[in-house]
């Protein structure tokens, strides 16, 4: 052998052996078999990168985690490996799967020599070793619902379909996505089943509702299910698939914001280049980003517009373009590059126009909103389930409840609510009757509320749904002001009849008055004219004159007594009490009933008001009572009149014995023309409540005591003037 040959030797094994010092070998495990899309796609990612690295060399193990159940399997992998790459050191191992992380973790001494380990799931592993890098792929459940919504905004329904749902959080993130989107659908979902039994549920179309696909490793006999049957299952149902990762993007689903498998395969290698190259400052935690991507066919068959929506996002399944179809008449126009130019131009404008427009219907639907809010009236939206679609603010305060539990909801369903339930009787009422209906509740403040019911129809020509808005209008103030005018209006009526009855008691008291004077004189021409005994004639024309007194007297004290008030005047409670009791006194006494008056030491017995009006309130409590005493056993039949100051106030208690007032009718004794008397008008303690409430700005209230009856009058004083009477 000569020299040179001997040079070329030397110079091929040097080649060879620098080149086996530089090349490194890298292990890949992955956790599930070959075929199984989600990891095929990961590791055709990484060889997309390799293919340009002439130094490193791979061996890919599948450790079929899904296949087999074999109870030592792990044991049998271990010892399996151990002889197979005892004599074998690997520079990096990349793990897919958490079950052969697991497994690299407990056989590092055993089998494996390795000095480096990337690992990649589905779920965030923090690792505190610097010679362990974590690349995660988390799937986003909440912004994928939140995308669904968004792309169909007439959503009802959405089936979320997860075998491993009971072992992540996927219900706790759509809990979160549901609270900012105000619960407007119904989620439902579903962990156990078979492929046969959701092509079944889902083989028919369904209006607005929509199925998440995250995974379905499993059936409910915990068989494991092969990624071609469900592709079938994909492709035999009827309603929008959204996914969370591109295992299935061009197998007939929507997409969605997901997990690229082949993009997270890149990113492994890319950072294993970094690794085994020595690079400085290298992340040990990486997370991988989520991209925007859909099926253009899948768009087009459920009329889904992403792009309304969404700037960036990719397409697949595209349908060849229009330059590919037609290149010849590209070359053509191409000529017509000005006129090309123009209608770009207007392309573009056409766009911009459009984002205005846009931009000027969102401030239009934000102006309504702030509009709404702004309204008095409370208005909400019914469809056609009756459950309520939308509603201002002023409709979620009146009925108190919250706007979380309002949305979607129907009244019929919030019976248990107070206020819900007058307002559906309410409702209810005005539909039957096809006219105005009043709503009345109470405040918290105990402050009555009363509003107007208005109904309109409305139609969605786009949709062809339909509903109801209903509007209440708040006619408090208005009911108050018309049971105002109708409480004068009796007030007047009364007082035209007490003037009507004055002038005729006038006509008779005028009447009256002669024929007792001209018995006055009769008796003293007859006591002058006869000569008998002086003193029987004395005695004789006492007796005639004190009864003509007493006439006279009483029917001047009748008369100023049903003369009504022209105005205020401060006035004695007891005098006028007193001058009732006197005018009546035949009366009382005629019945057997005994009326006393206490009054209080030191009281302040002076009032503003209507004297002769109080009067007459008065007179209406006393005969009632005594209507009621007649029954009683007349040995026993008392009326207590109590007169005192309290807190700057004038109280009148007027007690009976008669037994009291039924429970049925002690609450409407003032309602007028209510009566408990056969041939009672019901007008007399209406008109009591009036005077003393609305003519003397007082109160009148009555209870049950022991024994009977209890009206207390409380009247307004002031500290001018005081006059006291104990």
């Amino acid at each position: 052998m000569n020299f040179k040959k001997i040079l070329f030797i030397l110079i091929i094994f040097n080649t060879i052996f620098l080149y086996a010092q530089n090349s490194k070998n890298i292990l890949i495990l992955n956790s599930y078999h070959k075929g199984f899309i989600y990891s095929d796609n990961i590791i055709n990612g990484i060889e997309s990168i390799y293919k340009d690295q002439e130094n490193i060399k791979t061996n890919i193990l599948y450790m079929d985690s899904r296949k087999v159940f074999v109870s030592d399997y792990k044991t049998l992998l271990s010892n399996f490996y151990k002889a197979k790459f005892e004599n074998k050191k690997f520079d990096l191992i990349i793990c897919i799967g958490k079950f052969s992380y697991d497994f690299v973790i407990n056989n590092k001494l055993k089998v494996f020599n390795y000095s480096k380990i990337i690992y990649t799931g589905i779920e965030n592993k923090k690792i505190d070793n610097p010679n362990i890098y974590t690349i995660s792929a988390n799937i986003d459940v909440k912004e994928n619902v939140e995308l669904i919504y968004t792309v169909m905004k007439k959503l009802k329904k959405l089936y979320i379909i997860n075998s491993s749902l009971e072992k992540e959080k996927t219900n706790i993130e759509v809990e979160k996505a549901l609270k900012k989107l105000k619960k407007r659908f119904e989620i439902q979902y579903i962990e156990h089943s078979s492929i046969s039994q959701l092509k079944e549920k889902f083989s028919s179309h369904k209006k607005n509702e929509a199925i998440l696909f995250i995974k379905f490793l499993e059936d409910s006999d915990f068989n494991s299910i092969k990624d071609t049957n469900i592709v079938n299952f994909i492709k035999s149902v009827n309603i929008p698939i959204f996914v969370v990762d591109d295992q299935f993007l061009k197998e007939g689903v929507v997409g969605g914001k997901i997990i690229s498998s082949t993009k997270l395969g890149k990113t492994i290698a890319i950072l294993s280049i970094d690794i085994l190259n020595n690079k400085q400052h290298i992340k040990r935690d990486y997370k991988l980003k989520y991209d925007y991507k859909f099926d253009s066919l899948v768009l087009k068959k459920y009329n889904i517009k992403p792009y309304y929506f969404y700037n960036s996002y990719s397409i697949v399944n595209k349908p060849e373009d229009f330059f590919q179809k037609h290149r010849d008449l590209f070359e053509i126009l191409f000529l017509l590059f000005p006129l090309l130019l123009l209608l770009v131009i207007g392309l573009l404008h056409n766009i911009y126009y459009r984002k205005q427009t846009e931009k000027l219907l969102q401030e239009r639907i934000d102006f309504d909103d702030t509009l709404l809010n702004a309204m008095k009236n409370p208005i909400f939206w019914q469809n056609k389930d009756e459950k309520i679609v939308d509603f201002n603010s002023k409709f979620s305060s009146m009925i108190g409840i919250s706007e979380d539990r309002l949305y979607y909801a129907s009244l019929k369903k919030l019976r248990s609510y107070k206020k819900a339930r007058k307002l559906l009787e309410a409702l209810e009422k005005y539909n039957k009757n096809e006219k105005e209906a009043l709503f009345t509740f109470e405040t918290e403040d105990k402050t009555k509320k009363i509003y107007l019911i208005n109904q309109a129809k409305f139609k969605d020509e786009k949709s062809q749904s339909y509903g109801t808005v209903t509007i209440l209008t708040d006619i408090t103030k208005e009911k108050q002001i018309e049971k105002e005018k109708e409480r004068n209006q009796e007030f007047l009526i009364q007082q035209s009849k007490l003037a009507e009855i004055g002038e005729i008691f006038s006509a008779i008291a005028h009447q009256w008055k002669a024929p007792l004077l001209e018995i006055t004189t009769i008796a003293q021409e007859s006591f002058y004219s006869n000569e008998d005994d002086d003193k029987e004639k004395e005695s004789y024309v006492k007796d005639i004159m004190t009864q003509v007194k007493y006439m006279n007297d009483t029917i001047n004290d009748f008369q100023d007594f049903i003369k009504p008030s022209n105005k205020k005047t401060k006035f004695d409670i007891y005098e006028a009490i007193t001058s009732l009791l006197k005018i009546i006194d035949h009366n009382i006494r005629f019945n057997y009933i005994d009326v006393k008056i206490d009054l209080k030491d030191n009281t302040n017995v002076t009032v503003y008001g209507y004297r002769n009006e109080f009067m007459q309130s008065l007179l209406n409590i006393i005969n009632n009572a005594k209507d009621e005493l007649v029954n009683n056993d007349f040995k026993n039949r008392k009326i207590n009149i109590e007169i005192f100051n309290k807190q700057n106030k004038l109280y009148i208690n007027i007690k009976d014995n008669a037994g009291g007032i039924s429970t049925k009718n002690i609450e409407s004794i003032f309602t007028p023309y209510y009566s408990t008397k056969k041939d009672g008008s019901g007008i007399g303690l209406y008109m009591t409540k009036v005077i003393i409430e609305d003519k003397m700005n007082g109160k009148i209230r009555v209870k049950n005591t022991k024994v009977g009856a209890c009206f207390t009058i409380i009247l307004e004083q002031g500290n001018e003037n005081i006059s006291t009477r104990g």
